[in-house]
């Protein structure tokens, strides 16, 4: 017996559903049988997961929005949060903070971020994105820490 065939038979047995689901006795499940009410998910599981959601995100950019890769560190980190936090289209939303981007206009685009309901609900957030944006302006490094 081998761990492959294992993992036939789990699957045969329970299958693999790849979103969240109620089993059959009505408990949050994902992947072949995951009982997340019961066991939750590792800390290794979930650097695995958030790794695998950054190159997604950073694909999506990519894909979406030409030229970011040129941007200064602070502002490619900005849209990685964004896009992470919101979805591509959320954040793609930010049209005319974007384009500011685009113009390297770092300052007015910081503050064009917080003319949004974005700063309204996760403030703590967009407030350091906004600091982040800011400090391209000069090339500057923030010796600030982030908050959730």
């Amino acid at each position: 017996m081998n761990n492959k065939d294992i993992q036939d038979m789990l699957i045969k047995h329970e299958g693999l559903v790849c979103s969240l689901y109620k089993c059959s006795m009505s408990a949050n499940t994902i992947g072949v049988g995951r009982n997340l009410d019961a066991n939750g998910i590792s800390e290794e599981e979930a650097m695995f997961l958030l790794q695998n959601d950054i190159d997604r995100v950073i694909a999506e950019l990519d894909n979406n929005l030409q030229g970011w890769r040129a941007w200064p560190l602070k502002a490619r980190m900005v849209c990685i949060d964004m896009t992470f936090q919101m979805g591509l289209q959320g954040f793609l939303g930010f049209r005319r903070t974007i384009g500011l981007m685009k113009m390297g206009m770092w300052l007015e685009a910081s503050e064009e971020l917080l003319d949004s309901k974005y700063y309204t609900q996760t403030p703590t957030r967009a407030l350091y994105n906004s600091r982040q944006l800011s400090l391209c302006q000069n090339g500057q490094q923030d010796i600030g820490r982030s908050s959730k």
